[in-house]
């Protein structure tokens, strides 16, 4: 599992995520603070990473354009740094780690984790 850690989200998750034992990268080490989300959704796929971030329009991305890639872990809280949620992710990283690799949309909050299957159909 590789992540590619949005701008919206520290570089400190990059440690976080390899004291884990899982890749991780910060989008300003491979492109643009400016970039469009869209870029970074091209990007993520193409590199075989899964996107990491706190932004919602990720998942409205996903659901408007029925991809089926990249994954995204979204965390859905104000609080974001690791040392507060970081256990909170790790946790829902290993519940839907098989959604995750297979294209998957995860979203974590404090009290629960939830996952939506890639693509997303419209109801």
């Amino acid at each position: 599992m590789k992540i590619l850690i949005d701008m919206n989200l520290s570089p400190d998750w990059v440690n976080y995520f390899a004291a884990s034992g899982i890749e991780a990268i910060h989008w300003s080490r491979v492109g643009s603070a400016s970039a469009k989300d869209r870029e970074i959704m091209e990007y993520a796929p193409a590199n075989g990473f899964i996107v990491f971030t706190h932004d919602l329009d990720f998942g409205a991305i996903l659901a408007a354009t029925q991809a089926d890639a990249p994954s995204v872990l979204q965390i859905r809280t104000q609080e974001t740094f690791a040392g507060v949620i970081g256990d909170v992710v790790m946790a829902g990283i290993a519940q839907f780690r098989e959604e995750l690799e297979t294209g998957a949309l995860v979203s974590i909050d404090m009290q629960r984790s939830k996952v939506r299957i890639l693509p997303i159909r419209k109801n």
